[in-house]
């Protein structure tokens, strides 16, 4: 069995201890998905991913959840030659690979306009706290990755989620039956 097969079934056992699981999981790619800066390489070298992505990639295609990625390159084309020589370019359902000084709020938007996937809805992985810091303001579980997407990382990601969306659906019943009985409390008063 290949280390990418291999690493695709341990990351197929990650997804299905969790009950549940985000509707899209958004990569950074420099030191991200690979480890080099792209402004860095030529377009005619053979790019390398780190060793666990291709199976957790392939392992999220499996199971229905949506990759996109988000990466603030300056040499988009670069990029996106490497995509098409590593064979993932079309497992993405949003490329959105442009420089900015937004730390990929923008990327966001976008990502979210052209998905309609709601940002709680989605899990991140970047190797820059700033980036992790400004998506997590906008309601993305973001995981700041030391040394690329690892099934460590994946894990860590994944069950943060969990946490993330599990507390949220316990605050909104909170404030349901908090209003629910503001509104119970009120109409008792107008018999």
């Amino acid at each position: 069995m290949s280390d990418i097969e291999n690493a695709k079934d341990e990351a197929l056992q990650i997804i299905g201890m969790l009950e549940v699981l985000p509707k899209l999981v958004v990569f950074d790619l420099d030191y991200t998905l690979w480890p080099f800066y792209c402004e860095c390489r030529s377009k005619r070298e053979m790019p390398s991913l780190y060793p666990h992505v291709k199976g957790i990639l392939h392992a999220l295609k499996d199971k229905g959840i949506d990759i996109a990625v988000a990466s603030r390159s300056p040499t988009s084309d670069i990029a996106n030659a490497f995509l098409n020589k590593l064979s993932i370019k079309s497992m993405f359902v949003a490329q959105e690979i442009f420089s900015s000084w937004t730390h990929k709020t923008d990327h966001f938007q976008r990502i979210h306009t052209r998905t309609g996937i709601s940002f709680n809805s989605m899990l991140f992985f970047d190797d820059e706290n700033r980036n992790i810091q400004a998506v997590s303001k906008m309601g993305v579980t973001s995981i700041l990755v030391g040394n690329g997407v690892s099934l460590g990382a994946f894990r860590e990601g994944l069950t943060r989620f969990s946490q993330n969306w599990n507390d949220s659906q316990k605050n909104k019943q909170k404030w349901v039956t908090k209003y629910s009985k503001k509104e119970a409390d009120t109409s008792d008063h107008d018999t």
